[in-house]
């Protein structure tokens, strides 16, 4: 891949040197759910925590390509801690393109990420409304109090709130006429607490936990974006194609490191009965050729859709679409690994099993796989219903006969 950063190639050297490392550890923070703040420090210490971030901010100015694949690669050493990273670079990426965010706050994350490790996730879904893909306004409050806001709210699943230093957090103001606006909360704001709620199948070590606010105080000014409340909350293009992009990057490197544990597998394991390895065998053979199909299937689209975010093309709907199939593809191929991998795949020092519940906890991100099918069939309606409203339905015209003779 050809990239703007000359040293990336570096770069991603090191993230690979890092999975490495981090799938050490990968299994303990599954079994216990302790979140892998030793793995930030690295990734702050290589510099890679600012790969997104602009150059005039000390950052690399990286684009989706660069961020795709290094989350990918990641995502096959501990999936969670890919997951949190996403989050962070989304956030970087949107307060470098949107250029809404104030100065001020700009200035704070900057100085803040050359101290240490300074990241930021948005906090928007809710127990009552779930996700503002839903449609419905947030439950969460900010009430004007002379200079300062007074936020009370409950959100949910914010990936990665041990870690957090900020939550870009989505509320709705008790304005005459209200907005939806986006409010930059430090995590160690007084009257906000974490409620440790996440205890998924699989992503264990991502503490996604729920975030309550009880009379938070936030600066007037310390809002990011702000809109009328009428509004369906407003989505760029680019910007959304970025996100659903890395993550389906991490769940790819998840279905790639269990591609990578089946094949070592089938190529040392040689039953007695077999007398040579499972790589031989034609079935095993098959599926792994099914599985290499699918992950090479889900790079190229991938790489497609972030060559296209990067030069500035319209890609529509396509990132949701390009997400939609890579995580199928990764819960495809770690299913398909365990059905080849047999008894010992199912044992939890095998690694197998945990790729997969890993995957399958990917059908949590908003929207989901049946919402997104839902928007694209209704796209295709509109587009073949058009013309039928604008051209009334022909008549035949009954042929006259002249009499002959």
């Amino acid at each position: 891949m050809t990239s703007t950063i000359p040293e990336f190639p570096q770069l991603l050297d090191t993230a690979a040197g890092l999975a490495n490392d981090f799938a050490l550890t990968a299994a303990h923070h599954d079994a216990t759910g302790d979140f892998p703040f030793a793995n930030f420090d690295r990734l702050h210490q290589a510099g890679l925590l600012g790969l997104v971030t602009a150059r005039e901010h000390g950052g690399l100015g990286g684009g989706l390509m660069e961020a795709q694949a290094l989350i990918a690669e990641i995502g096959r050493g501990e999936p969670s801690t890919a997951l949190v990273l996403a989050m962070h670079y989304n956030s970087q990426y949107a307060l470098r393109k949107s250029g809404k965010w104030p100065r001020h706050l700009v200035q704070r994350i900057v100085e803040a990420s050359r101290l240490g490790p300074a990241l930021i996730n948005a906090a928007q879904a809710e127990p009552g409304i779930g996700s503002p893909a839903h449609g419905k306004p947030p439950e969460t409050i900010a009430r004007r109090d002379g200079n300062v806001w007074r936020i009370s709210g409950h959100k949910n699943y914010v990936t990665g709130i041990p870690i957090l230093k900020w939550v870009n957090l989505l509320a709705l103001t008790d304005e005459p006429q209200p907005r939806l606006a986006s409010f930059l909360v430090p995590t160690n704001a007084p009257g906000l607490r974490v409620e440790k709620t996440w205890n998924a199948a699989g992503m264990r070590a991502t503490a996604s936990d729920d975030v309550i606010l009880d009379n938070v105080v936030v600066p007037a000014e310390d809002i990011t974006e702000a809109q009328p409340a009428s509004e369906p909350l407003r989505r760029e293009e680019g910007p959304t194609a970025f996100f659903f992009s890395l993550i389906g990057a991490v769940y790819h490197g998840a279905a790639r490191a269990a591609r990578d544990r089946l094949a070592s597998f089938v190529t040392t394991h040689a039953p007695a009965s077999l007398g040579a390895p499972l790589s031989t065998v034609p079935h095993i053979q098959a599926g792994l050729g099914d599985i290499e199909v699918r992950l090479a299937t889900s790079t190229r689209l991938l790489r497609s859709l972030a060559e296209d975010v990067d030069a500035g093309r319209p890609v529509g709907t396509d990132g949701m679409t390009v997400r939609h199939v890579v995580i199928d593809n990764a819960v495809a191929v770690t299913s398909l690994a365990l059905e080849l991998a047999g008894n010992p795949g199912l044992n939890r020092d095998f690694q197998l099993e945990r790729h997969h519940r890993d995957t399958l906890t990917a059908r949590s991100h908003a929207p989901q796989n049946h919402m997104i099918r839902t928007i694209a069939a209704k796209a295709a309606l509109s587009r073949h219903a058009a013309p039928q409203v604008a051209e009334p339905p022909a008549v035949a015209v009954k042929p006259r006969l002249k009499a002959v003779g």
